[in-house]
């Protein structure tokens, strides 16, 4: 069994901030259970384009108000508490927050924990090696 307060993660390899938003992973790749376990916050008044090209990701709102933008449809829809979206079909996305947001995600497949969006939004497939998967780590 393992258990973590996300206060314990703060400042460790597992809070990771970039730019427009704080992650701070609960459960990772290592951990070896199929899924990754992520605590984040998009920080008010950023706008953040995403692509999992690599990832399948379900996003849990708990806190805060914001904007989901499909940057293949336009379509909108509003982030508050209790609003779920799932990036099943490896969805290009941008999130407008317009306060704090704060979301609890699953990555499958799991992250390391040292993955950052590139310059296309994508989080590169990494191996517990830090070296890109072989088959197709970014785009």
């Amino acid at each position: 069994m393992k258990v973590v307060n996300l206060n314990e993660l703060n400042g460790t390899e597992n809070d990771v901030e970039h730019g427009t938003w704080r992650s701070r992973r609960f459960v990772l790749a290592n951990d070896g259970v199929g899924f990754s376990f992520h605590d984040t916050v998009l920080y008010a008044g950023t706008s953040t384009d995403m692509w999992y090209a690599n990832h399948i990701e379900c996003v849990y709102c708990y806190e805060g108000h914001g904007t989901l933008v499909s940057r293949e449809t336009g379509e909108e829809w509003e982030i508050k508490p209790g609003m779920m979206y799932l990036l099943n079909a490896h969805d290009k996305h941008t999130v407008k927050a317009e306060t704090d947001v704060k979301v609890a995600c699953v990555f499958n497949p799991p992250v390391t924990g040292r993955e950052v969006h590139d310059e296309h939004g994508v989080y590169p497939l990494l191996t517990e090696d830090d070296e890109p998967a072989k088959d197709g780590a970014t785009v």
